[in-house]
């Protein structure tokens, strides 16, 4: 009974506040949330953990050891995942990066678990911007990865200690300039011998990611492997 009561509440906001698809703008239907069934099957998925040498994999080539690598949707401009990350980050929508982590870690879950995975590490925003969004949108990616993996998230190792101007209209080298001595570790050692998996929320030239991954590595025996929600060509 209480279901039903719910269900027709639910019908009749829906009339004066309707939900819309964080992708394409369409309104939802009932049973559909943040997300619209069309988009769910249509969004441009890489299926890059089929791939060891996916693209996002080989940016990092030569630059850090990664156990491996991936993104789950291919970024262009003025495409609805755009439009779905621009949501995620500048519309108050942790939801949303709850939601598509728990898609993705179902994708994820054999390669995770095949290699060892022991935690997850959002890419961590720095205080001053933390406290303008609210929320960092990679830790809610990561926290629904961590539901459906079963591995734990944790945001107290890595770091970000130095504020950075948006990387969005900078140049290949002016982004890995911008990432110089941006992050630091602290209680290293409860991470020595572990396979950290990175989450962040797009990878362009991998700048961030790089720095991230590179101070981990100087831990003793870490291993590290990177996956974002969108990678931009």
């Amino acid at each position: 009974m209480l279901h039903v009561v719910k269900q027709y509440a639910d019908d009749f906001l829906s009339l004066f506040f309707p939900q819309v698809c964080c992708a394409c703008g369409k309104h939802l239907v009932a049973d559909e949330n943040l997300l619209c069934t069309a988009c769910i099957y249509n969004l441009p998925y890489t299926n890059f953990h089929l791939q060891p040498d996916n693209p996002v994999a080989r940016q990092f080539w030569g630059r850090v050891p990664l156990v491996y690598a991936g993104a789950f949707f291919y970024f262009h401009k003025h495409t609805n995942v755009q439009d779905l990350i621009h949501q995620l980050k500048y519309k108050n929508k942790p939801e949303l990066g709850h939601l598509i982590g728990r898609m993705y870690g179902k994708v994820l879950y054999e390669l995770v678990h095949s290699s060892g995975t022991d935690l997850l590490i959002p890419v961590p925003l720095h205080h001053s911007r933390l406290k303008e969004r609210g929320y960092n949108q990679s830790y809610c990616i990561a926290a629904g990865l961590s539901t459906v993996l079963e591995i734990p998230v944790s945001e107290q190792y890595l770091i970000r200690h130095k504020a950075t101007d948006t990387q969005t209209h900078k140049n290949r080298f002016s982004r890995f300039e911008n990432m110089t001595e941006v992050f630091t570790l602290e209680h290293a050692h409860e991470l020595e011998g572990k396979h950290i998996l990175l989450v962040d929320d797009v990878v362009t030239t991998g700048a961030t990611l790089e720095s991230c991954a590179s101070m981990l590595l100087t831990i003793s025996g870490v291993r590290v492997s990177i996956v974002s929600i969108a990678f931009a060509h």
